[in-house]
């Protein structure tokens, strides 16, 4: 045997920050869901808080474009990920992914990142509730609650349109038939002509609440779905008397578009304004070597727009985590929404979206 026939491989454990990433399987979900399956370029395992998103950076019709989506795989099989996505109406991301992404394509991810975690938010009984393609988070959970045998009493409830729009069916109902810790329920807005089924009919309501989960209120609430379900669901549990401090839910929409505007847009509205040179803050960019004078107030961000770097920015709600770069000096406010980890935080990184100097400082970028 020769001496070559095995290769050391150094492999890395996954942080949040920018990865390239190839497209390695995409597997038929429903008519209009597929799920795409990833590996890293290089050796990575893919540790990760089931519930977390990436953030992917695509270049579609000659233009930057970053969108969020939850990671469906388990961490229990590190050595790739998956996410699960629904074509949408109109959807510019869903639409090139359904249509052009395929197995070999090289892109960038950002992550992985999110609160919205059964490892952070830890019970032993949880009611898991979905709708439509927000089943994707909980999936993970499920799917690393069941590898790991964990102990976790689980009671699973899905809304679907129909029962061809039900995704992860068959494997859903794998899961229900092999542990007595998992209780699947799921329900259907309708049947069309034709099907079978055997199942709950109509909207999640608060008489099938008290059916399928009648100790609803002794568990803790996992919640992922459009808008409106998860409004519904809210309503429901406030009108129960539910101990709201129990519930967590997530969810993807398109920021509103203000919230998007360009933060060299928001320097330049800024620009004009006339101020006290006295209250001027500096803002250091250490490996640029720039540096500007920016007015209290003013966003990390904004102070990079403001000397010509682009920083990546996906949500500019400090939720996707695209933003992030390393402080080395200073203080700043940070409000975010989950987009950046309490470790991260610990070894002086900051997501520049939503981070307000609040004296001088210097950034590594």
């Amino acid at each position: 045997m020769s001496d070559n026939s095995f290769t050391e491989v150094n492999t890395q454990t996954w942080a949040n920050g920018r990865h390239e990433i190839q497209c390695v399987k995409v597997i038929y979900e429903t008519a209009d869901v597929y799920t795409f399956c990833f590996n890293a370029t290089t050796p990575v395992m893919h540790f990760f808080k089931p519930g977390q998103f990436v953030t992917f950076e695509l270049e579609i019709n000659g233009q930057q474009v970053l969108r969020s989506y939850t990671i469906s795989s388990s961490p229990s099989v590190p050595y790739s990920f998956s996410v699960t996505i629904k074509r949408i109406l109109d959807g510019q991301v869903s639409n090139w992914m359904h249509d052009n992404l395929k197995p070999g394509d090289l892109l960038a991810v950002h992550g992985p990142v999110g609160r919205f975690n059964c490892i952070d938010i830890f019970d032993d009984k949880v009611l898991l509730l979905s709708g439509g393609v927000g089943i994707t988070p909980v999936m993970s959970m499920v799917r690393w609650w069941y590898d790991t045998n964990t102990n976790v009493d689980m009671i699973f409830v899905h809304s679907a349109r129909t029962p061809k729009d039900i995704i992860y069916r068959r494997e859903l109902e794998l899961i229900d038939t092999r542990i007595d810790n998992f209780k699947l329920n799921l329900i259907c807005e309708y049947v069309e002509n034709g099907e079978s089924w055997s199942g709950y009919t109509g909207f999640f309501d608060r008489k099938k609440l008290d059916i399928i989960a009648p100790d609803f209120m002794q568990r803790t609430v996992f919640c992922c779905g459009p808008p409106p379900y998860m409004n519904a669901v809210k309503n429901i549990l406030i009108a129960a008397g539910f101990d709201m401090t129990n519930y967590h839910e997530e969810s993807f929409s398109a920021p509103p578009e203000e919230v998007l505007l360009d933060a060299e847009q928001q320097a330049d509205d800024n620009a004009n304004l006339e101020i006290d040179n006295q209250d001027l803050l500096q803002i250091e960019f250490s490996n640029s070597g720039k540096s500007v004078k920016i007015q209290p107030g003013q966003t990390v961000h904004a102070a990079a727009a403001l000397l010509g770097l682009h920083i990546p920015k996906g949500c500019g709600m400090g939720m996707c985590g695209t933003c992030i770069v390393k402080k080395t000096t200073g203080k700043v406010e940070m409000s975010h929404n989950g987009g950046i980890t309490e470790d991260d935080e610990a070894e002086g990184y900051i997501l520049s979206c939503c981070s307000i100097p609040q004296g001088d400082v210097s950034i590594e970028y």
